[in-house]
């Protein structure tokens, strides 16, 4: 039934497509495209050709990698490493037409461990997007994805215990629709996430997740004023709602009310400064000694800033803050706080070099315990042809939990190589 309701947006787009004229004009006071980024720069000698199939385009690509991992589990004491080994066959199949868009794609990963065969597992995307240009300056935008994941060991709510790591499936649908009167832009927006935990199983038999099952619903408006072509000021509210299969305690219902403004200034820097009020209440969560738990409440932030020092340099900064779900006992939840600075480097037209630093922390409310990470990721680049790129990446994890009610803390380091073929 979650399926069916979510398909229906990307039906509404697929059979309207061919229906709605459309006279979008490129002028708009909300267009921030005067600098390109190092990713974004279009690099024709590079970019895979694709394959015509009459209106449409598909790209086909196969990347394999082979990464070393000294710290598989995320432990503290006694590290596991191994070798892993990933295939990852995909394809993406877009329109090429003069108004709308309509694209699908499909992936996989299937990820094998030279010594530890018990983290093997195999990982699925399916997606369908699509947009609607009504008239100018209006649009309705959408998509349903689904996907089959495998929870990181390292992540929080990842069970120490269990004997695998945990998958789950999550469907995911949005709506969007936009209108522009000349200097102010209307946003409504409408998604659903759909969790589904597979139970695993510890040393003393099965290890029940079915109470990690839920909906979130989040439906918002905007609206944006430009005071400029290169400036605008918005104010948004969104309204958050999370539905449990079997544990109703913790249902709950927020929004998150901020305000900003998004530019893109002469002196080579665009993005968007956002902040917040942001509150979810958990009407019947208790915990085990009888006490109602108070609501989650805080400034909410999500920011992001570009600087382009020179044409082949790219900087970006990047804050969340936000409320989310936890599977620890006596706590409903927690407030995560993240920020990352990365720099991407062209320095060949073919030869691309990214550096990464970030930082988290999750802060549980109801319990004393509070997760502190660090990390850092650095990468290499090269694409040989349109056809075959080499990527080298070394990613850096580091947790410390704190608190009575602490969890693990570990360090983690990885490095990778992939080889990349596209067509």
């Amino acid at each position: 039934m979650k399926i069916l309701a979510s398909a229906a947006i990307a039906a509404v787009l697929v059979a309207a497509a061919p229906q709605i004229a459309s006279a979008q004009s490129d002028a708009s006071s909300f267009k921030r495209d005067k600098h390109t980024s190092v990713r974004q720069r279009p690099r024709p000698d590079y970019e895979a050709a694709g394959v015509r199939l009459g209106a449409f385009i598909a790209y086909p690509r196969l990347t394999v990698d082979v990464e070393r991992d000294d710290n598989i589990y995320a432990v503290a004491a006694d590290e596991t490493s191994d070798t892993i080994w990933r295939v990852k066959p995909e394809i993406a199949l877009r329109s090429d037409w003069s108004r709308h868009s309509l694209s699908a794609f499909a992936s996989s990963s299937i990820n094998r461990y030279s010594d530890n065969g018990t983290e093997d597992n195999e990982e699925y995307t399916l997606g369908l997007n699509g947009k609607l240009d009504v008239v100018r300056g209006s649009f309705i935008s959408g998509g349903l994805q689904y996907q089959k994941l495998t929870e990181p060991r390292s992540a929080p709510t990842s069970p120490v215990a269990a004997l695998a790591p945990i998958q789950y499936e999550l469907v995911t649908a949005a709506l969007t629709g936009v209108k522009e009167f000349n200097r102010l832009r209307l946003t409504g927006d409408l998604s659903s996430k759909s969790y589904d935990y597979e139970d695993g199983r510890n040393a003393a038999g099965e290890l029940d997740q079915d109470f990690r099952d839920r909906d979130q619903y989040r439906y918002g408006v905007k609206a944006d004023y430009a005071v400029s072509p290169d400036t605008a000021f918005y104010v948004s509210l969104t309204g958050d709602s999370r539905r449990y299969d079997t544990d109703s305690a913790r249902d709950s219902d927020g929004y998150i009310l901020s305000a900003g403004v998004d530019f893109e200034l002469a002196q080579a820097v665009r993005g968007q400064i956002d902040a917040g009020y942001m509150k979810q209440t958990y009407d019947n969560f208790v915990t085990s000694t009888g006490r109602r738990v108070d609501d989650i409440s805080g400034l909410s932030t999500k920011t992001k800033v570009e600087w382009f020092p020179t044409e082949l340099t790219t900087v970006t900064f990047n804050a969340t803050r936000n409320i989310d779900e936890s599977v620890v006992a006596n706590s409903q939840g927690f407030v995560s706080t993240t920020g990352s600075v990365a720099v991407d480097h062209e320095l060949l037209r073919n030869v691309l070099l990214s550096g990464q630093a970030n930082f988290g922390s999750d802060d549980y409310e109801g319990i004393d315990r509070e997760d502190k990470r660090s990390g850092a990721k650095a990468s290499v680049s090269y694409l040989m042809n349109r056809r075959v790129g080499v990527f080298l990446t070394y990613t850096y994890l580091k947790q410390k939990s704190e608190g009575a009610n602490a969890a693990r803390s570990f360090t983690d380091n990885k490095l990778a190589a992939s080889l990349a073929l596209q067509f």
